[in-house]
């Protein structure tokens, strides 16, 4: 990407803005048909001052512009006052010191800077003040925006808005041999019974695998709950088949299995890790409709 001055970027912002005399519309478009770079900066300035133009509607002259305008291309006479001209002071010569020559044009120059960094400064305040007030009016009052621009909306007109359900409660369970460190952490969803199972500090042998089983005195037997993988995380629905009362006062244990987990559906190993669930996040009371 070329670097340019700071002259060429405000010549291509006012170009954009419209604001270039015809003398510097035309060194704009040069470089433009020459030069991709400057091109693009060009675009990109259009494109950033579109925002304001899409904020403006459209806005009828008043008729004393009209009148103007008829009188600037020659299409009426201007109604002015006639005003003789005063005759300037006379100056007295200065004998002394000869007649100076004063170069203007460094003036000129940084007059022209100095109009041009104005109009970016301006341009720059009203680009972030209209994007503040686009971001309320698209919260607020988003009809106001223009259909380009208006984020699209889901909800039927008419509709009620859905009412957010409160988050359900949270169950966990560390399991672990008997004073021993934590090998598991088992978590449950209150509301979906969906788990998930966490691997601490436990390494299956080789050939082994780990399974997850539930046992509850409602049951016959310990209910399996599925091998538990070889990543970090293992995670289920096959408790949403259980009673709520039963999965939450169950308890889980883990035992070791043949690769691929138990042939028949019952533990083949004493269990290794055991634990019971506990609430760890209790079920949030929605909010009363008002």
């Amino acid at each position: 990407m070329t670097a340019y001055s700071e002259d060429h970027i405000a010549l291509a912002a006012e170009y954009a803005l419209g604001t270039l005399d015809a003398e510097e519309r035309a060194q704009v478009e040069t470089m433009m048909s020459v030069d991709t770079d400057f091109t693009a900066m060009v675009h990109a300035w259009q494109h950033k001052l579109g925002v304001l133009n899409q904020m403006v509607g459209s806005l009828e002259p008043r008729p004393e512009v009209w009148d103007k305008i008829r009188v600037a291309v020659g299409h009426s006479e201007p109604q002015v006052p006639i005003v003789l001209p005063q005759p300037p002071p006379p100056v007295a010569p200065d004998l002394d010191e000869p007649d100076a020559v004063v170069d203007n044009s460094n003036v000129i120059r940084l007059s022209a800077n100095v109009r041009r960094w104005r109009t970016i400064a301006t341009v720059t305040s009203a680009i972030a003040a209209v994007l503040v007030a686009m971001l309320g009016v698209g919260l607020f009052q988003p009809d106001l925006l223009p259909d380009s621009i208006r984020r699209p909306r889901t909800q039927l007109v008419g509709a009620k808005a859905p009412a957010a359900s409160a988050p359900s409660a949270q169950y966990v369970a560390v399991l672990q041999k008997e004073g021993g460190s934590p090998a598991f952490i088992l978590t449950v969803d209150g509301a979906t019974r969906n788990f998930t199972i966490r691997k601490v500090d436990a390494s299956a042998e080789s050939g082994k695998s780990f399974e997850l089983w539930l046992i509850s005195d409602k049951l016959p037997r310990p209910r399996s709950l599925g091998v538990i993988g070889g990543g970090d995380f293992t995670s289920r629905p096959v408790l949403a088949s259980y009673d709520a009362d039963m999965v939450k006062a169950a308890t889980y244990a883990v035992t070791i299995e043949q690769a691929g987990g138990s042939p028949d559906g019952n533990p083949h190993s004493a269990p290794v890790f055991t634990g019971k669930l506990i609430e760890a996040v209790p079920q949030a009371a929605p909010a009363s409709a008002r």
